[in-house]
């Protein structure tokens, strides 16, 4: 099935609840990891915005918190079916099919927030080739981005290893040069620091700005 040029995609990104999210950047960050999630997942689903080739982004999360922030930047926030990961994933890449049937749905992980909008254009440009794929981490065992062509069924595999699940499955690894803000996800306080060197948006520099204040990472 030929590709169509350039399509539009609808990105969905999962997020957790506040209690749960960055819990291995909870020494450093102390009182502020709650609004450092917060603020990672709305830097990134803002770039995201900014993409040419995004139409929409659908945010999946069970917290009213980030939902309202997320809301704030421009998401469409649906709930999380509490099922784990990629159930939620599936819940979100449906809701994008039920608001633009023909189009090309990703996924994205909340946890970007060095995230450049051309640099992501370039993933997605490169994902409209195949019937499925995805995008490595940093690391090369997790995956930042999965993605599918308009029709094709949406099958994430991500947490853990999810690079080799997802070639196991039949997903082109993509090979693109010059992304690394889009490879580039926020885990430890190790992250936190590349990605403060790569240039965070205004929202986590601005937390990870209170944690040096207080000698946390960044000190």
């Amino acid at each position: 099935m030929p590709a169509p040029e350039n399509p539009a995609w609808t990105l969905v990104v999962p997020v957790k609840t506040l209690i749960a999210a960055k819990t291995r950047l909870a020494a450093a960050a102390g009182p502020h990891r709650a609004a450092l999630a917060v603020a990672i997942a709305c830097d990134t689903v803002e770039a995201a915005l900014r993409c040419a080739l995004v139409a929409r982004v659908v945010v999946v999360t069970a917290d009213p918190v980030p939902a309202e922030a997320l809301a704030g930047v421009g998401a469409h926030v649906v709930g999380d079916p509490g099922a784990g990961l990629n159930a939620a994933l599936r819940h979100g890449a449906a809701e994008a099919v039920r608001l633009e049937p023909g189009g090309a749905v990703g996924a994205l992980q909340a946890d970007l927030p060095a995230l450049r909008p051309a640099e992501l254009a370039r993933v997605l440009a490169a994902a409209s080739a195949f019937d499925q794929a995805f995008l490595p981490d940093g690391a090369e065992v997790g995956t930042t981005f999965y993605g599918v062509r308009a029709g094709v069924p949406f099958t994430p595999g991500f947490g853990g290893e999810s690079r080799a699940r997802h070639l196991r499955r039949g997903a082109a690894e993509l090979s693109v040069e010059g992304v690394e803000s889009v490879r580039h996800d926020v885990d430890t306080p190790d992250d936190l620091r590349r990605a403060l060197v790569l240039g965070v948006g205004p929202r986590t520099l601005a937390v990870a700005g209170r944690i040096s204040a207080t000698g946390g990472a960044e000190g």
